[in-house]
């Protein structure tokens, strides 16, 4: 593999390779190293400037690379069957077994209800990129850093200068591509350092969450170009945030973290929250970011598999003396507590559980198991871990991931699969990524 950080002008070995991959992410580079395997010559593209900058931030430093108990349940898509086919032929298990022929240390994540299935680095993400690049390297890809793809040039589908009525350009770039016209059906890039002509094309771009490495429209903006259809696309897995009195609740807790159920009338999930200045994070809150409505209210039990209703009623006789946020410091976080009393009973915060009505006792209940939320909106694709939407897999093939343009391939978070917390992304990208491998 010739890996470059190449300057302007660059003309790399494979300047006409078998196929062009836009994208040195997951996904890309899954596509890359399965197609050179296969004795193709492979041209890897990357905007940035160095590949698979996701990865290397993910899981905390250590990327969660897959997930033991992956299956298509934990998808999101408006076909719930499409990713059935890619996953089954690339699975968690064989992704594991490239990273121990690597010999790289991993461990399941626990958590408070056992273990998660969720698949860390022992050590450091910065593993799994060198496992990636070192399989690129003796297949034969060749990675170019720094080169933004400007326009492209198909037999059936041309993009010259932007306000031309025929056909248009990427980010409003002016220019055709220079070199020979494809023929049968391949695909000429203009890049900024130069440009390329392939038989094949595979998007691997990514979607628009966490701009600041890397993520970017593009991949959308080529299928629009190309007539293909597309999801309407939002933030997931992202942070919700509030405006109203909350927010300053949210303030005032910011760093605390408690075991909740979080839901909406969709979907409920069992897992930790965390309050921030903006508003709510955590596992539970970014699993539900995915199937949140904007506009819509979500419920928080602060007591997950209890009844609070009889647990008070069982501590006023057991306790009588006692405070209500004494015995709730057994149960929550000490911080949470003290803002839950100014919040809900600040007149009886002075006052032994004996002394409490009933009824009154049976309210707080009532909100420590249904506290009901209404968040503003989310963080945006700005802290979202993934894009929810995309390119609507009427258009792809669920075996090769082709597109109905011949040659044309989109894999990864820029397709309308979209994964749970937890690594199911990642091995959407893996095994997405190794069928179009197979496939040009």
């Amino acid at each position: 593999m010739q890996y470059v950080d190449a300057p302007p002008g660059y003309n790399p070995a494979v300047k006409n390779p078998d196929l062009i991959i836009i994208g040195a992410g997951a996904a890309g580079l899954m596509c890359a190293i399965t197609a050179a395997q296969r004795g193709r010559r492979v041209l890897v593209l990357e905007r940035a400037n160095k590949a698979g900058k996701k990865i290397l931030m993910s899981g905390g430093g250590r990327c969660n690379f897959t997930n033991l108990h992956t299956s298509p349940g934990h998808y999101i898509s408006s076909n719930t069957h499409f990713c059935k086919s890619a996953l089954s032929r690339y699975t968690q298990w064989d992704f594991i077994s490239l990273v121990e022929q690597h010999g790289i240390e991993y461990f399941e994540k626990q958590t408070v209800n056992g273990l998660s299935g969720q698949l860390f680095c022992q050590q450091s993400s910065k593993l799994i990129i060198a496992m990636l690049l070192d399989e690129c390297r003796r297949a034969g890809v060749e990675i170019l850093l720094n080169c933004e793809v400007k326009a492209v040039l198909h037999a059936d589908a041309t993009w010259p200068d932007k306000g031309d009525q025929a056909s248009r350009t990427l980010n409003g770039s002016p220019g055709l591509p220079t070199g020979p016209v494809p023929v049968g059906g391949g695909f000429c890039l203009k890049t900024s350092l130069g440009a390329f002509t392939s038989q094949a094309l595979v998007v691997a771009a990514g979607g628009l969450s966490v701009p600041s490495l890397g993520g970017s429209g593009i991949g959308y903006e080529l299928a629009t170009c190309f007539g293909l259809r597309q999801v309407p696309k939002a933030a997931a897995l992202v942070p919700f945030t509030f405006t109203d009195a909350l927010h300053a609740v949210c303030g005032q807790l910011s760093g605390v973290s408690t075991e909740v159920v979080l839901s909406n009338r969709r979907r409920s999930f069992r897992e930790d929250i965390l309050f921030t200045h903006r508003g709510l994070s955590g596992p539970a809150a970014l699993q539900l970011s995915s199937y949140w409505l904007p506009g819509e209210g979500v419920s928080l039990d602060l007591l997950p598999g209890r009844t609070a209703g009889e647990l008070l009623l069982n501590w006023k006789l057991a306790h009588p003396k006692t405070l209500l946020r004494t015995q709730l410091d057994h149960e929550l976080p000490r911080k949470l507590v003290l803002e839950l009393q100014t919040l809900w009973w600040p007149e009886m915060a002075a006052t032994p559980l004996a002394e409490w009505p009933d009824a009154r006792l049976q309210a707080v209940a009532g909100l420590l198991n249904n506290w009901q939320l209404k968040p503003s909106g989310t963080e945006g694709y700005r802290t979202a871990e993934v894009t929810l939407g995309g390119i609507d897999t009427r258009d792809l093939s669920s075996k090769t991931m082709e597109s109905k343009i011949p040659g044309l391939f989109f894999i990864g978070e820029v397709v309308d699969v979209t994964g749970q917390l937890g690594g199911f992304n990642f091995q959407w990208a893996w095994s997405s990524g190794h069928v179009a491998g197979l496939a040009v």
